[in-house]
């Protein structure tokens, strides 16, 4: 069974180098998500809100393979942020930060069949008697994101502060850019796993030019 991978089939997406920003284009992708707010680093929602989402993708993986014959490799754990005021980025003022943490699903996955999941990995968490309070919180969703920079970040995400700030004074007005989306941040390491210094993060930000509809 030839197991269908994300990061395989969108290479240019989920592969970039240091330093530059490349532009790419990102069409319409499914994910499964859950929202929060708050310091990632303090708050309880939030790594809860992670273990459920990882808790749903393996649920339906399983439920994939079992009854479709279809098998992948569960994405990378995502996220959206924003703030009223971008400069929290830079300043790294967690507490104002707004997230949306995302998994990205294959093209075959239906709504019906995230609700599915939803439910059974509430009955497994019930059977283990190990609460997950996010679990409800979990859904489907999808993001068409176009027009993008993104960059490679390696190192402690406390150390994104410089290259954001860089991106959005002097990157973006340089090449007639504005915002036209969240934040986006795809995480290609494992901070249970691996040392700070190399974590590997793509930092991504949709954009538009300047006068463009």
């Amino acid at each position: 069974m030839d197991k269908y991978d994300i990061k395989r089939e969108y290479r240019e997406l989920y592969t970039c180098s240091a330093g530059g920003f490349t532009e790419v284009h990102v069409p319409e992708f499914g994910f499964l998500a859950v929202d929060g707010k708050g310091d990632p680093n303090s708050s309880p929602e939030y790594a809860d809100a992670v273990e459920a989402i990882y808790s749903v993708a393996y649920a339906l993986k399983f439920a994939s393979k079992t009854a479709l014959g279809r098998d992948f490799v569960v994405g990378p754990l995502e996220g959206q942020w924003w703030s009223e005021d971008m400069t929290a980025f830079h300043t790294r003022d967690k507490s104002s930060w707004s997230w949306r943490m995302l998994i990205a699903q294959p093209p075959w996955i239906t709504d019906h069949a995230v609700t599915d999941a939803v439910a059974s990995a509430g009955d497994k968490a019930r059977a283990k008697k190990k609460p997950v309070p996010s679990l409800p919180r979990v859904r489907p969703f999808r993001m068409t994101e176009g027009r993008c920079l993104q960059t490679l970040h390696v190192g402690p995400y406390d150390d994104e502060g410089p290259v954001l700030q860089r991106l959005h004074t002097q990157v973006m007005p340089q090449r007639g850019l504005t915002f036209a989306g969240e934040h986006h941040e795809i995480y290609l390491g494992d901070p249970r796993r691996a040392a700070p210094e190399n974590l590997r993060t793509i930092l991504r930000q949709p954009v538009t030019g300047i006068g463009e509809p």
